[in-house]
């Protein structure tokens, strides 16, 4: 699947992942040959005191499709997502997906959102289209999930259903036209600002179904801060994007693709 504009490259941020990261690894890697992609996977490590980086180098050294990015401190999954990015423009890649490394993204499902980006500029790998959905959440979690997206969606008019998630896949016109030195989210409101962003800029945007899984391994990162964060974000976004409301409410996505038979159910 190498294009004229080069291969796939898949970026995982970290930070203390080191129960996961080589597992992770292996696992895109395996998905990649499964899949026939032409594929590179670059770890930004925003330096772990458990050694994750070390391990990720480990695997690098033995797989050459395989790079790490070591930063200073953890300053959230903004900045490293935009360190990623512009390593992999740097780098020639047609497309960039971003995921997590803690498996909540599920590594079988990146060929159906690089699939996906052949008729749509931005894929959103996502719970709440038909297919899609999670798994051992309890109900307060499912709850601040689903109201977050809704009350992204309506506060910025967009016709997207899952704002909020990580797993993407962007053709690299998206990234160079995002003045990505302005995008200012540090936690997960980085997702609703980079995909509202794409489709202020007229850009196609997809949604395949996922099934979101809660990590096995490791901590997870959430907190209030971050929930705060984004919600803050959200009429921040209206107000500083000039224009950006009736952009974004003319923008049509590119329609659902019917949900893939060998997705594991929610």
């Amino acid at each position: 699947m190498t294009g004229p504009r080069g291969p796939v490259w898949v970026v995982l941020p970290t930070y203390e992942e080191a129960e996961n990261v080589q597992l992770m690894l292996r696992a895109v890697l395996a998905t990649a040959d499964r899949a026939g992609l032409d594929l590179r996977v670059l770890v930004v490590d925003d330096g772990s005191p458990d050694g994750t980086a070390d391990l990720a180098a480990a695997v690098a050294a033995a797989d050459g499709r395989v790079a790490v990015l070591r930063r200073a401190a953890k300053e959230g999954i903004g900045p490293a997502y935009r360190a990623g990015f512009r390593r992999a423009l740097d780098e020639g890649a047609r497309l960039v997906v971003e995921m997590d490394c803690d498996f909540s993204h599920d590594p079988a499902r990146l060929p159906a959102l690089v699939a996906a980006a052949a008729d749509a500029d931005l894929v959103l790998g996502s719970r709440y289209v038909r297919g899609g959905g999670v798994a051992r959440w309890g109900p307060l979690r499912r709850a601040i999930s689903r109201g977050g997206c809704l009350y992204a969606q309506a506060v910025l008019r967009v016709p997207v259903r899952d704002l909020t998630g990580g797993f993407k896949c962007f053709r690299r016109e998206v990234l160079e036209a995002i003045p990505l030195d302005e995008v200012t989210a540090a936690g997960y409101g980085f997702q609703i600002e980079m995909t509202y962003r794409a489709l202020v800029l007229g850009f196609r945007v997809a949604e395949v179904p996922i099934v979101f899984t809660e990590r096995e391994r490791g901590t997870s990162k959430m907190s209030r801060r971050i929930v705060w964060e984004a919600a803050a974000l959200v009429p921040r976004l209206r107000r500083r994007l000039g224009g950006a409301r009736a952009a974004a409410a003319a923008a049509t996505p590119t329609p659902t693709p019917e949900p893939d038979p060998a997705a594991p159910a929610p």
